[in-house]
């Protein structure tokens, strides 16, 4: 991924700015990174990659991130289908019952 390609798609995100933010805020954890335009904030897909880029910063290797930018763009496309599936899925599943409460127990 070149660095002026997203890495959080959604708050459009590049890896310029992170690697900026890295930088000049050295923030002490990888979460810190949402102060860099919200970077983490939407769909939670660059979340893990934002998590490796921090890593390297921590460990003085080099900011780069590996996946081309069409790659990593289509495999957002397939979590956030598999999101809406497993949403979807939760929404139809029946709710758990309640503990059945006795009589006797409810009386000691």
């Amino acid at each position: 991924m070149e660095l002026d390609e997203n890495v959080c798609l959604c708050k459009k995100v590049p890896l310029r700015k992170v690697v900026s933010h890295l930088t000049h805020h050295r923030p002490k954890v990888a979460s810190q990174l949402s102060e860099c335009f919200g970077a983490g904030t939407g769909c939670g897909w660059c979340v893990p990659t934002l998590e490796s880029l921090h890593r390297k910063f921590v460990s003085g290797e080099p900011l780069l991130c590996d996946s081309p930018a069409e790659a990593y763009a289509q495999a957002r496309e397939e979590y956030k289908v598999k999101k809406r599936a497993d949403a979807a899925a939760a929404a139809q599943a029946p709710s758990p019952l309640p503990p059945r409460i006795d009589s006797e127990t409810e009386s000691q």
